[in-house]
């Protein structure tokens, strides 16, 4: 069974056809890179995907049944995480706080320390929950990102241009972070412009141009 299809999905601005016709197929584990100029109808795509925007047309099937997929928490809910490029962290409080105001209040904030902390042990994340973002270096705000995502306990989880502001340092341990992931069966959907990664990374592509598929490759 697949872990997320799309079929025929559409979306329409008044000045642009975002997607026209969609079609993309995920399988549980899979690490499926999306490619495209900019403007294509990625970030469209992902959004449709994480609930934070409607398709004017077509089908969502997680897990083999039809869904809409209505708000990012509703994706959420559902097993859908993302990080997005551009980082949502307030500077002024810590890795901690920022993480809990995404989540639930059933836990306390030092549970959600502790949380994090096993989280990023598991996965080789090194994220101090305690220390303010304002004194974290990019690489480690996009694991306080990648860290918030992993709460969750996502079967997807979508990254868009995750390496366009990492050392190659960083690209490498978030690597080792992905293909973990992937072997403990959470699909991974990559949003990137770099094919020596996703060579190196992926196992599926798919090839957006002007809102449309233009290709899919092994």
């Amino acid at each position: 069974m697949l872990r997320l299809e799309l079929t025929g999905i559409s979306k329409q601005y008044p000045a642009v056809r975002a997607n026209d016709g969609v079609n993309l197929r995920v399988k549980p584990g899979e690490i499926h890179a999306v490619l495209g100029e900019n403007g294509a109808g990625k970030s469209t795509m992902m959004k449709i995907i994480y609930g934070a925007v409607q398709p004017d047309e077509g089908q969502i099937r997680w897990n083999g049944q039809p869904v809409t997929v209505k708000s990012p928490a509703e994706a959420r809910t559902l097993g859908i995480s993302m990080v997005y490029q551009h980082f949502s962290l307030f500077d002024t409080l810590t890795a901690a706080e920022n993480v809990w105001l995404g989540l639930d209040k059933s836990l306390s904030l030092p549970q959600v320390a502790q949380r994090i902390t096993d989280v990023a042990h598991t996965y080789g994340l090194d994220v101090d929950p305690l220390r303010p973002v304002h004194s974290l270096s990019v690489g480690e705000r996009q694991r306080v990102e990648i860290v918030r995502a992993l709460l969750t306990n996502p079967q997807l989880l979508i990254l868009d241009e995750p390496t366009s502001v990492l050392t190659p340092q960083a690209v490498d341990k978030l690597f080792v972070t992905l293909r973990q992931l992937s072997a403990n069966g959470t699909s991974i959907l990559y949003i990137s412009h770099k094919l020596d990664e996703i060579r190196a990374l992926c196992r599926h592509c798919t090839v957006l141009r002007g809102g449309k598929v233009t290709g899919e490759v092994d």
